[in-house]
């Protein structure tokens, strides 16, 4: 064949461009779902900090566990999504359906252990060092908080088998609903508004549980009753759930245990807080909420990266699926890179928005303005183990991510908190030295598998 009749390469600032323009088009909708999960932290945090930094305490070291349990579950029901969107691009309406009807008692079976697990608290907090007033008031506020597991693993699982077939406006939707009401309720139940007692933190629990459940219930009702679920078959019974969903299962495990481990690894950190002090403790939960409220967008950019990588890899473009996982990793950093500088610049106001405790404001502040360091590494790692996942190497960034925030980020906070004395501050140094180390090993692994 002569070379003249070769088509031309495409430029790569074109593709680069291309690149970036379906990475935001891809991401949009799911930062809108995952940033209301922590938006709805983020305003039971202000009202409980706002109420009292006692409170804060036990409402921060209540969701230590809480979150370990979210993230796990989140990561546990990946294989619906995963499922469901295969089965949607093959055209196999039916498997959508199934898949769906299959994970939602696995959802509520994982709700009623977290519930169960929820229970604990009192036992784990002390195990882990906490006071006895402490552990008390916590395991209080995680008991109530248990009870809406259920509700949010349905909530997830639905909303994941709705992402899968191009509808994932209902779950923003019932999200956004879900925050305008988690806003009254913690607003009356803490504080004591229209005529009700004050509950202080548990007051927060008791809107979360809530909401969880309307929401849960919520898009279930949604799926039921909509207008085509004849054709997604979703109202016929199933009678496999357990082992014809092993697969489904499996998919999910890989991603369930890497959110797990990091999840705990930050649970572990909110422990050594509650060593230091409860106004420690309240210090480091509004930071961690500030952390991962522009974190969302990492998810969202990470999530489309892996898209843009899976489908590159497909086609055996060894080139273009460089190209895609290192457009992730530049985007998100520049994303947060801007938020970084608002972290920088307005570090007394937005904790100011948490507390007007002066005290708490004082530890607060220079842990915001730390954090935007964090927020560049955190968020790289996220898309680069995204975009190895998307091409197909789902365990070593499990494996990667155990070393960085179980091996490396416990026991150098450790060291510095209580070595050298660093206090909350340390807790912060050691995430960005963790999240430096896994951005990079992340990087070198994906540079490494893209030349292969």
């Amino acid at each position: 064949m002569s070379t003249a009749t070769l088509p031309a390469p495409e430029p790569l600032r074109a593709r680069l461009v291309t690149h970036i323009g379906e990475l935001l088009r891809l991401a949009a909708p799911v930062i809108v779902s995952r940033a209301g999960l922590m938006v709805m932290m983020a305003v039971d945090t202000a009202i409980v900090g706002r109420f009292s930094a006692q409170e804060l305490a036990f409402y921060g070291l209540a969701h230590l566990p809480g979150n370990i349990m979210v993230g796990t579950g989140v990561g546990l029901l990946m294989g619906t999504v995963m499922i469901t969107a295969h089965a949607f691009g093959a055209g196999n309406d039916a498997d959508c359906g199934r898949a769906w009807r299959r994970s939602v008692p696995y959802a509520l079976l994982l709700g009623v252990l977290f519930a169960l697990v929820s229970l604990l608290g009192d036992l784990l907090f002390q195990a882990g060092g906490q006071t006895a007033e402490m552990a008390a008031g916590g395991a209080h506020v995680l008991a109530v908080l248990g009870l809406g597991a259920p509700g949010m693993m349905l909530y997830i699982t639905t909303g994941f088998f709705l992402e899968g077939i191009k509808r994932p406006l209902p779950g923003m939707v019932a999200m956004v609903i879900g925050n305008i009401v988690n806003a009254a309720l913690a607003w009356a139940l803490v504080w004591g508004h229209v005529g009700l007692e004050p509950l202080g933190a548990v007051g927060s629990a008791w809107a979360t549980s809530i909401v969880r459940w309307g929401m849960g219930l919520g898009l279930v009702a949604y799926v039921w009753w909509m207008h085509d679920h004849e054709r997604w078959q979703v109202r016929r019974p199933v009678a496999d759930w357990w082992s014809g969903a092993a697969r489904q299962r499996h998919l999910g495990y890989a991603a369930g245990l890497s959110i797990g481990v990091e999840s705990g690894a930050f649970g572990g950190l909110g422990l050594f807080a509650g060593m230091i002090s409860p106004l420690a403790l309240g210090a480091y939960t509004v930071g961690l909420n500030l952390t991962a409220l522009p974190f969302m967008a990492a998810v969202g950019l990470a999530s489309a990266t892996a898209v843009r990588v899976g489908v590159a890899y497909g086609r055996g473009d060894r080139s273009d699926m460089a190209l895609a996982g290192w457009t992730g990793l530049g985007v998100t950093s520049a994303i947060l890179a801007c938020v970084g500088i608002l972290y920088r610049s307005l570090p007394e106001a937005l904790g100011a928005i948490y507390t007007g405790d002066p005290e708490l404001l004082e530890a607060v502040v220079p842990l915001i303005a730390f954090a935007a360091w964090i927020l560049i590494a955190d968020g790289g790692q996220t898309v680069m183990a995204n975009a190895l996942r998307g091409r197909h190497d789902a365990w070593i960034p499990t494996a990667l991510h155990f070393f960085s925030y179980a091996v490396v980020m416990i026991p150098v906070s450790a060291f510095l908190v209580f070595g050298l004395g660093h206090g909350a501050h340390g807790l912060f140094e050691g995430i960005l030295i963790a999240s430096l180390v896994s951005v990079t090993i992340l990087s070198l692994r994906f540079a490494l598998l893209s030349r292969h």
